[in-house]
């Protein structure tokens, strides 16, 4: 039976102010289990996310979800994680800083990466592989307070966290921790329970996902038509809507 951590009183929303100390708690613990080689559920403003570092952890996730190994997972980063490891000219990055700084909007940045950065040194070849594609990489971006301090532990630890939504494959993304599949319940160590993600809608949608090579949307997420409109008026970019 996996740990859940819920605190006293209950968080309503992951969008409401957590008290730093326990904030990095949290965190701390979860990364003991996903180094340990365990999985985590965790709570993200755009949705519940299932997180793994290792082979196995990340075996266990996709076969839990259902999950096609077509469909690689992201990792969990920064701005400043993006612009060390992405590979891409530097309007490109400011692009992405001001968003993230200014708009304050989630979203997944694709591109081309580093894949000699020593945060990969220690990464099982496996979950490199089943993390990236046509070598890019997905890492997603200011998720919330619990994935932004996930990317800030895990960063500075130089061992990067790796998943994908809290679901059956194909079911659409959870946005409370109850309502997740107990089949992918069963698959994690620990589960958070910070309450309902900020953005829960009832099209099931998650994180939008952008291919930074072209500007095309290889999934259209949460709060998608204010992160469009951002990249419209600040850069006069117009984000490619796959047919």
């Amino acid at each position: 039976m996996s740990q859940t951590i819920a605190p006293q009183p209950p968080i309503q929303t992951t969008g409401d102010p957590i008290p730093r100390e326990r904030l990095e708690r949290d965190v701390a613990q979860v990364l003991e289990v996903l180094y340990g080689g365990g999985v985590a559920i965790v709570p993200l403003d755009v949705a519940y996310a299932i997180v793994g570092h290792r082979e196995d952890a990340i075996r266990r996730i996709f076969a839990a979800k259902n999950r096609s190994y077509e469909k690689p997972s992201g990792m969990f980063s920064n701005w400043r994680m993006s612009e060390e490891i992405h590979i891409l000219p530097d309007e490109k990055r400011e692009m992405i800083r001001t968003v993230i700084e200014q708009d304050r909007l989630p979203f997944s940045v694709v591109a081309p990466f580093r894949d000699d950065h020593a945060c990969f040194r220690e990464v099982d070849p496996f979950v490199i592989q089943n993390s990236t594609k046509a070598k890019t990489l997905d890492m997603l971006l200011n998720a919330g307070a619990f994935h932004d301090e996930i990317a800030r532990q895990s960063s500075a630890a130089g061992k990067p966290v790796f998943g994908s939504s809290a679901n059956t494959s194909l079911k659409g993304s959870k946005y409370r921790l109850q309502e997740i599949e107990p089949e992918v319940l069963a698959a994690a160590d620990i589960c958070v329970d910070y309450g309902q993600s900020k953005y829960a809608n009832d099209q099931g949608r998650s994180s939008t996902i952008i291919d930074f090579n072209d500007f095309s949307v290889i999934r259209v997420g949460v709060v998608f038509d204010k992160v469009r409109q951002a990249f419209k008026d600040r850069f006069d970019v117009d984000l490619k809507l796959q047919s």
